[in-house]
């Protein structure tokens, strides 16, 4: 398989979950101390991540959570962001401007800040109040950070038992989800590698998913053009500039707002012939009961996906790591 190291996959996961007792010591430290409110704050990609964790939460919690922008708290602030604030951010490269000064401002209006930096030697782990560098696996790692909350305030009863399966079944679970996945990545790709726009809908812990995906992959990456829709918005707007030509993919999670996409789903095939439709329910992932599965079905369709990206960057021969204006120019 096409740029898939099982091998690799298996340990990044592993490593990721065994960070769970250092987050839970950090979390139960500042919880024991009492917080106001939590805030997940991201930019692009961080800020995807940020809205699958505020979703997560939301659910269950009746803890005031908090997705902000980076970029938009610096123009506009948040009152709400103040001391007994508790911010969690992530950051693959450590030194992205909007989030570097987003923490700055943060700490100044008394915010406590918990970072998850990939390297630990970028500006921001050394600004963060507390700081934790493992490469990738944002989603997991900032989830980790919520569950343990969420078990803190009482509303996470079975938190040890779910653990317990991810930590036995998860890594495993993924590598197959890419393999089962494999062959249809590979007909995707060769279908819509050179789309002129491709419109991407999900919702639930899949609107970070599909957010991300359109913006961060086929823009930044792919360089090619995408827009991304809630699928609760869907029937307002969109829906009448679908024909049977419109290049559409709905990303079906197993999670609270999985309705809202089926609904979607369920009245294309009406007015379109250009439709894909990725269902996480349609792959077995074995260990995991079924109560959990909607809780990790975003990285399920992060696991499809990275197929579909692998094959789409060798079929337009175009290298993933180049940029033509992101850090290139300034902005």
């Amino acid at each position: 398989m096409l740029k898939f190291n099982e091998k690799e996959m298996k340990e990044s996961i592993q490593g990721a979950l065994a960070l769970r007792p250092q987050i839970n010591q950090y979390i139960d430290e500042i919880y024991q101390k009492g917080i106001l409110n939590v805030c997940f704050l991201g930019i692009g990609g961080t800020y995807a991540s940020s809205m699958q964790a505020v979703n997560h939460m939301k659910e269950k919690t009746q803890m005031e959570v908090i997705c902000e922008s980076a970029a938009e708290y610096l123009t506009t602030g948040n009152r709400r962001i103040q001391k007994g604030t508790l911010m969690i951010v992530s950051s693959v490269t450590g030194s992205t401007k909007e989030m570097v000064d987003a923490v700055l401002k943060a700490q100044q209006n008394g915010a406590i800040v918990f970072g998850f930096i990939d390297d630990a030697s970028k500006p921001l782990a050394k600004m963060v109040d507390i700081e934790i560098s493992y490469p990738a696996n944002e989603q997991l790692k900032f989830f980790m950070a919520a569950d343990r909350l969420m078990y803190l305030e009482g509303v996470f009863d079975d938190y040890d038992v779910y653990y317990q399966e991810l930590e036995a079944h998860l890594a495993d679970a993924l590598i197959q989800v890419g393999i089962q996945a494999d062959s249809f990545a590979l007909d995707f790709a060769k279908n819509h590698h050179d789309d002129s726009i491709h419109y991407f809908v999900g919702a639930g812990n899949q609107w970070g998913a599909t957010y991300s995906y359109g913006m961060c992959y086929w823009e930044e990456m792919h360089w090619l053009r995408t827009k991304t829709i809630h699928a609760s918005e869907f029937f307002h707007g969109m829906l009448e500039i679908v024909d049977k030509d419109t290049n559409v993919t709905v990303f079906i999670g197993e999670d609270g707002q999985r309705p809202l996409s089926v609904r979607v789903a369920n009245f294309l095939p009406r007015i379109c012939a250009r439709y894909t439709i990725i269902d996480t329910k349609d792959y077995p992932l074995e260990g995991i009961s079924p109560q959990y599965r909607g809780t990790i079905s975003h990285l399920v369709m992060r696991a499809i996906c990275q197929r579909i990206d692998a094959y789409i960057e060798q079929i337009n021969c175009h290298p993933t790591e180049i940029r033509r204006y992101y850090r290139q120019l300034e902005y």
